[in-house]
C-alpha cells in the first residue's frame, strides 16, 4: 500500500494528520493502526479527568491503562476539539519536573 500517496485522502475533517508528506513510510503505517484506538483513548482520558479531577499527563497515565506516550499524543488533539483545558497551573511529572495540568472543558 503507498501511504504517501494516501496522505490527502487519509484524514477526513475532524480527524488529525498524525503524520507528515515527508516521514518514512513506517510512520504512515503506524498512524494507519492508531487510527481507530485515537476514539477510546479520548474517552479514557475524559473519564478520567471527570473522575480524578484535573491532572497532568503522567497523573493521567497512572490512572489509567495508557501509557505517558499515549496520552501525550492525545491531549493537544482534545484541546483543539474542545473537550479539555489547560488549568494554567503545573504539577510534577514522574520524573520530578513540571507539566501541564488538564482538565475537562466545563
Amino acid at each position: 500500500m503507498d501511504y504517501k500517496k494516501m496522505f490527502k485522502t487519509m484524514f477526513p475533517i475532524g480527524e488529525f494528520p498524525r503524520v507528515r508528506s515527508s516521514d518514512p513510510v513506517t510512520s504512515f503505517e503506524a498512524a494507519e493502526e492508531i487510527k481507530d484506538s485515537v476514539k477510546h483513548h479520548h474517552q479514557v482520558i475524559l473519564d478520567c479527568l471527570r473522575t480524578h479531577g484535573a491532572l497532568g499527563k503522567d497523573g493521567i497515565a497512572a490512572m489509567t491503562d495508557l501509557d505517558g506516550n499515549q496520552v501525550a499524543r492525545r491531549l493537544n488533539e482534545m484541546k483543539v476539539l474542545g473537550l479539555i483545558e489547560l488549568t494554567g497551573n503545573t504539577v510534577k511529572s514522574n520524573s520530578g519536573r513540571n507539566e501541564r495540568e488538564w482538565d475537562v472543558v466545563r
